[in-house]
């Protein structure tokens, strides 16, 4: 697990190893390191580092030091270096001392470059560019490496309200910070360079791969199809019957040990998945150890009364798509509930919920959401965010945004709820099931077959999450990372 901090978390565990070094020691640690990713950036797109050319954009706070002193640096390695001072009067004495040694050139406007390394604001910077700093960006042809982070864009909430950087490559320094998850698409690839800050923990965090992969429930030898989780599913109606399929196919691939579906429609869901086991009604249906409820099932009062009476029982159970919004007229439904229960909103279920829509402080919202209701709350995006109500938060970064289409909430839903019924707790189900489902989505849109991704269906996505779950488990397996018994 990697921890992901605040601007002012960040700040805080830098400032002792700043103190406690030699004056500008840190920051040309720093900026070696970025130096040194500026270089193999021109070495991959040009072919070659000496010879070549980088512009400066360079701010007045401890930024635009990191920009003036790495580019001291690359010009003892051949580079050609311009700078564009931004606030003359205000910048970094050291950097400018070092990089006006090694022969870097001041300049009022980058020409042709190569690369351009975005110095203009850091940790402390806030809003949208100034206007004479859009406009130079606004000039800037060349890919951009963004130090700490894109400038424009807000720190703790990867916000953007105006003109802002879109870098291909951002470097930080000691920590990754929310932005690098929150707008990720503004930050490209990120780099996070070591400057002796000590380890620290926090509540915001991201798994990776190989955790998830160690954690997704799998049989020992002395499973059954009851022990490795019966997870039922209430979904789908006559309107929207797809709901119904993709959901109870979503639990099936997450390889619950039964599924049982209960809805109208039944003969659909057979038709599809015949190992799945049918009812028409919540009594009828048998022993499970977690519900889904919600995606496609109708919001009018005999929803409603089923909900009420899954969320009376003392089983986990996972409320999505219709279910929310059944619940944000009825919230008393969840008063006086002990079991775990975990909501899965998109930003207009959100909305309903709460009375607004998330807004930029998508961490705040979601975390007041969690500890307002005591549930576990998945708020889904690009970056999808899961809140416990004790505060902690996992974030996970999609890495596209191919799941953006009808249906695919549907396929997370069971994913989770399979997850649940296996013995995983809301926050690690939902986890677990949001980095699957970002990853099944990926491998569905860019098959072998495809010289490019292609846009793709839920359903496409769905016939992913077997091999989603299978790449999991083999990156915990390179990891040497044990399984996680049931």
């Amino acid at each position: 697990m990697e921890y992901v901090f605040t601007a002012d978390e960040a700040r805080s565990l830098e400032r002792p190893v700043v103190t406690a070094a030699p004056e500008f020691a840190v920051m040309r640690r720093a900026a070696f390191g970025l130096a040194g990713v500026v270089a193999a950036e021109l070495r991959t797109r040009c072919g070659a580092v000496a010879g070549r050319a980088v512009g400066l954009l360079v701010g007045s706070g401890d930024n635009g030091g990191d920009a003036l002193f790495a580019g001291a640096m690359l010009r003892r390695r051949g580079v050609a270096v311009t700078a564009v001072l931004l606030a003359p009067d205000r910048t970094h004495r050291g950097g400018l001392a070092a990089f006006a040694a090694s022969g870097g050139r001041v300049v009022p406007r980058l020409g042709a470059v190569d690369l351009v390394v975005d110095g203009i604001v850091g940790l402390s910077g806030r809003g949208a560019l100034r206007p004479a700093a859009a406009e130079h960006v606004r000039a800037v042809t060349a890919p951009i490496v963004s130090v700490d982070l894109p400038s424009g864009v807000d720190v703790d909430t990867g916000a953007v309200d105006g003109p802002a950087v879109s870098a291909a490559v951002t470097v930080t320094f000691g920590v990754r910070k929310l932005v690098h998850l929150l707008a990720a698409p503004r930050c490209g690839r990120v780099v996070v360079v070591d400057i002796g800050m000590p380890d620290a923990t926090t509540e915001l965090a991201c798994a990776d791969d190989a955790e998830v992969g160690a954690v997704w429930p799998v049989p020992g030898p002395h499973d059954d199809k009851y022990s490795q989780g019966v997870v039922g599913v209430l979904a789908g109606s006559e309107k929207y019957p797809g709901a119904g399929v993709l959901c109870t196919g979503a639990a099936v691939a997450a390889t619950a040990g039964m599924v049982r579906y209960v809805g109208t429609g039944g003969a659909e869901v057979l038709h599809h998945y015949p190992e799945v086991v049918t009812a028409r009604s919540v009594d009828e249906a048998g022993r499970v150890q977690a519900w889904v409820v919600g995606p496609g099932f109708g919001t009018d009062d005999d929803a409603a009364e089923r909900l009420a009476g899954i969320l009376a029982t003392d089983l986990p159970v996972l409320v999505d798509a219709d279910g929310l919004t059944v619940l944000a007229a009825r919230p008393e439904l969840l008063d006086g509930r002990g079991a775990p229960t975990l909501l899965t909103p998109h930003a207009g279920e959100f909305a309903r919920l709460t009375g607004s829509d998330p807004g930029p402080d998508r961490v705040a919202a979601v975390r007041a959401l969690a500890a307002d209701r005591g549930v576990t709350v998945l708020l889904k995006g690009r970056a999808t965010l899961v809140a416990h109500p004790d505060g902690r938060v996992m974030v996970d970064e999609a890495g596209s945004s191919w799941s953006s289409t009808a249906g695919s909430g549907d396929v997370l839903a069971g994913m989770a709820g399979a997850l649940l019924a296996a013995g995983l707790s809301p926050l690690v189900a939902a986890t677990a099931a949001a980095r699957a489902h970002s990853l099944a989505a990926i491998l569905a849109a860019g098959g072998s077959s495809r010289p490019a991704p292609t846009p793709i269906s839920a359903s496409v996505l769905l016939s992913a999450v077997r091999d989603a779950v299978g790449t999991l488990r083999a990156r915990a397996g390179e990891a040497g990372m044990a399984e996680s018994p049931r």
